[in-house]
């Protein structure tokens, strides 16, 4: 049976605590066969990435743990010379420091940055999935039992089937098969503030129109004139606000390459 990693990025709240448990696991121990010391600095085998979205007021951080992929189709064996990579039974995929020589092919092979050079042992290393903790009784790797929100999951592939369904796997492309699945990746955002310059005060109710490829979506402002077009894909987007007894205000052609915070928008009050 093949382990997988699930991972909920809506209930991550970069509180890092997967990632410390990990170096209170393998800094200073030595797991050997399945891994040497990891160094107390420079390794992160599971990393929590931040990501701010937006510019101030209009700001979302997102938290996204990453880790070995524990592939199905692993470039890092492949590139291998000395048969130091293998894939186990239930597919976890280890580096045995017995046989590495430290050449690092399988790091610059590795499409998501997850192995590193240990220089003072000669050796590659990466995320093991605990699998000394696995063979003895555990049920988790040390990230999983330690993190507060549940935001991950690790088991059966087919146990995690109902997780996994509609989640996204890193780098797709790569055919490599990765078996860490992301669940509610979030998108981009339009935002802004709607409001009348003349009374000063913030428009509550505009409709907020957004519209590309054909797909039209909408929103509308809330109690204090904000508005959120959530979850976007990138691409072009026609932007339309409007309210009782304003003219319409228009954005055309805003790119979500990045999360567009629109400022507050005055709408001018329609004239007779």
């Amino acid at each position: 049976m093949t382990k997988a990693f699930v991972i909920d990025v809506a209930l991550c709240s970069g509180c890092y605590s997967c990632q410390i448990a990990c170096k209170d696991e393998h800094c200073g121990n030595d797991w050997r066969p399945y891994s040497a010391p990891q160094p107390d600095t420079g390794q992160f085998w599971i990393k929590v990435n931040e990501k701010p979205c937006g510019t101030i007021p209009k700001v979302r951080v997102v938290y996204t743990p990453v880790l070995c992929n524990h592939c199905a189709s692993p470039a890092c064996i492949a590139a291998c010379k000395n048969g130091a990579i293998f894939k186990r039974d239930d597919g976890l995929v280890l580096i045995d420091p017995g046989k590495c020589k430290g050449c690092a092919d399988c790091a610059k092979a590795c499409p998501y940055g997850a192995i590193y050079e240990n220089e003072a042992l000669g050796i590659a290393q990466k995320c093991s999935g605990c699998a000394h903790l696995l063979d003895n009784g555990y049920a988790e790797p040390r990230c999983v039992e330690a993190c507060p929100t549940g935001a991950l999951a690790f088991g059966e592939e087919d146990g995690l089937a109902g997780d996994i369904k509609g989640a996204a796997v890193l780098k797709p492309e790569t055919g490599s098969y990765p078996k860490v699945y992301y669940r509610n990746v979030p998108g981009q955002f339009i935002a802004g503030t709607a409001y009348d310059p003349e009374l000063k005060e913030v428009i509550e109710h505009a409709e907020v129109v957004a519209v590309t490829g054909g797909k039209i979506l909408r929103t509308w402002t809330d109690d204090f004139g904000d508005f959120w077009l959530n979850d976007l894909a990138v691409g072009s987007y026609d932007v339309t606000i409007a309210a009782a007894g304003y003219e319409p205000k228009n954005f055309s052609g805003l790119r979500t390459d990045e999360c567009v915070n629109l400022g507050d928008i005055p709408l001018a009050p329609k004239v007779g």
